[in-house]
């Protein structure tokens, strides 16, 4: 039971991390510093790859806990707790309160930079088509053609 605790504290400080890096993620996009946003993305992967690992971990770890107290293979967490005495009973509980929090708070910063992202790659999308609409292109004979208007247009690098 204690191995398997471990692994659940472990567990619960890499999502911490996970909101972490979300968050991080999360003020690069909103501030348009695209510069860093592959690093962000690799280092949110890096930590979802880790919390997949621990997962194994944790499940390996429940399935021989439950089987030492007569339960089925792959308990949840509730089930684990309720069949635990006292003070496992809180400590599982604890676990189990703590993931539904920091998990709803995951899902909804990963909804919101996934809504930013969205949103950035609209405008990068129209800005893009703007510029193509006014761009010179080569006819089959090698004479410069232009589509569209040829007004000038003002181009922002940062994006």
């Amino acid at each position: 039971m204690e191995k398997l605790s471990q692994i659940l504290m472990r567990e619960r400080e890499l999502l911490e991390t996970l909101l972490f890096k979300l968050e991080t993620e999360q003020m690069v996009l909103a501030n348009g510093r695209t510069r860093w946003l592959m690093r962000t993305a690799r280092e949110v992967d890096a930590v979802l790859t880790t919390i997949r690992e621990t997962e194994i971990l944790r499940s390996v770890a429940s399935d021989h806990v439950a089987a030492s107290m007569g339960l089925e293979h792959n308990p949840s967490l509730r089930a684990l707790a309720a069949a635990a005495d006292e003070p496992w009973r809180t400590i599982l509980s604890e676990h189990h309160e703590a993931f539904v929090s920091v998990t709803r708070e995951i899902g909804a910063l990963a909804e919101a930079n996934r809504d930013l992202i969205t949103v950035g790659y609209r405008s990068a999308r129209e800005t893009l088509m703007g510029i193509t609409d006014t761009s010179a292109s080569y006819s089959a004979d090698g004479s410069v053609t232009t589509t569209g208007d040829s007004r000038s247009r003002l181009l922002d690098w940062s994006l």
